[in-house]
């Protein structure tokens, strides 16, 4: 029989190229309902993400062939803005309950897909907005106003700029926004953000290795304390707990209710173990392992021993009765102690005695070998008449090298008269 096959292409229920859509914008959703047949018609809302982390939700009216990342012209007050289609389908619904949309007004229309005239318009707004960041922060500080103007965005058909300013108290802007309304004829909205708020626009890497979480999933903030790093037994260095907003690590909140739940089988700090040797005290505790260590001395590690923590409960209930165990350990038995091994207390002269060895082998070796005839030594050759040996100093008569010949005197040959006796 022939039979007939279908062939696809992309991914089947894996990995797909329409769930990941466009990887280079901040808060970027998964849709891993992108390839189930029938998904964007469960319902017309649309995921519209702006500049940054901003984003809106728009009833796709007109039915348009809508898929992720395609630019889009949507209804705004005044005018329209141009947006990038993040996500469509059933996941739009929950991103809606994420963000606490609960009335119908703030869901608006999907106009068109942008066109060129749209386009146009939306690059030159964009182009104003740094200028229009550094202008309005001088006219902030002329008024005086303790805020900062982090970032100014422009509406897509340029009719209107959001000034995104934090601060730490309220802000009177009455006067700041009539002054910008007069330099860039345009309406103004303010928005105040939070310092984390400022990190998940900007960007950046964390301390992890990995992108802010602020930028990249975290819609909404919840406040951290200080006592998220006490549950966890993490040292209170602010240098270590803050991230990049300068506020405490969003990621303190993300175990510590784990943390607080097996922190409340540990035993007591304030609880002191007592043995027939000696009084121990808490010294150290792994919550997640469930081990408590303690000490004999309160101040200071003397006598450690780490115990799990059922075995603390029942010392202490035997201390309420009255009982002391013989140690800390299972059966009353002492644990024996570990020798510990000094790595740098060794010979450090133990590579220099394995040379040695190895020149004694060779010298050894040496000596089994048959010896050799004796042969005469340099200094036992024959030498030269009036060539000096070796080491001997030169004498003094003896011309040294380089210096002239030493001129010696005429010797009086025989029956030869000198001059003074030619002279008488």
């Amino acid at each position: 029989m022939n039979k007939e096959y279908d062939i696809r292409t992309g991914c089947d229920r894996g990995l797909c190229h329409q769930a990941v859509g466009r990887q280079d914008r901040q808060l970027n959703t998964y849709d891993w309902l992108a390839d189930v047949p029938g998904n964007d018609q469960t319902t017309d809302l649309v995921e519209v993400q702006f500049k940054h982390t901003r984003k809106g939700y728009y009833h796709n009216v007109n039915n348009l062939p809508l898929k992720k990342g395609d630019i889009v012209a949507v209804e705004a007050n005044p005018g329209h803005d141009i947006g990038v289609v993040t996500l469509t389908g059933r996941l739009v619904k929950l991103q809606i309950k994420k963000a606490n949309l609960k009335s119908e007004d703030d869901i608006k229309r999907v106009y068109r897909l942008a066109r060129e005239i749209d386009m146009d318009k939306y690059r030159e707004a964009k182009a104003r907005e740094h200028e229009t960041m550094i202008e309005s922060r001088q006219i902030a500080k002329g008024l005086g106003l303790d805020m900062k103007i982090g970032d100014v965005e422009y509406q897509g058909d340029g009719q209107k700029a959001i000034f995104y300013y934090i601060a730490d108290e309220r802000v009177d802007f009455r006067q700041l926004i009539k002054d910008l309304a007069a330099a860039f004829h345009v309406r103004i909205e303010m928005k105040q953000i939070g310092a984390r708020q400022e990190a998940g626009r900007i960007g950046g890497t964390g301390p992890c290795g990995r992108e802010l979480c602020c930028a990249t999933w975290m819609k909404n903030f919840i406040s951290v304390s200080t006592n998220a790093a006490r549950f966890q037994d993490i040292s209170l260095n602010p240098q270590k707990l803050a991230g990049m907003c300068a506020k405490l690590k969003c990621c303190l909140n993300y175990e510590v209710d784990d943390y607080i739940e097996a922190g409340r089988k540990l035993p007591s700090r304030e609880v002191i173990l007592q043995t027939l040797d000696a009084d121990y005290y808490l010294f150290k505790s792994d919550i997640l392992a469930g081990l408590v260590t303690y000490s004999t001395d309160k101040n200071m590690a003397a006598n450690i021993e780490t115990i799990t923590a059922e075995r603390a409960r029942q010392i202490i209930e035997m201390n309420r009765r009255g009982e002391k165990p013989e140690s800390l350990q299972e059966g009353g038995k002492p644990e024996p102690q570990k020798t510990m091994v000094d790595l740098a207390g060794g010979d450090i002269s133990r590579f220099d005695k394995a040379k040695k060895k190895k020149k004694k082998k060779s010298a050894a070796a040496a000596s089994d070998q048959p010896k050799k005839e004796a042969q005469p030594k340099r200094d036992d050759q024959p030498k030269k008449e009036g060539q000096p040996k070796k080491g001997d100093r030169p004498r003094k008569d003896e011309p040294k090298k380089g210096d002239k010949p030493r001129r010696e005197p005429q010797q009086k040959k025989d029956n030869q008269p000198t001059p003074d006796e030619k002279n008488v």
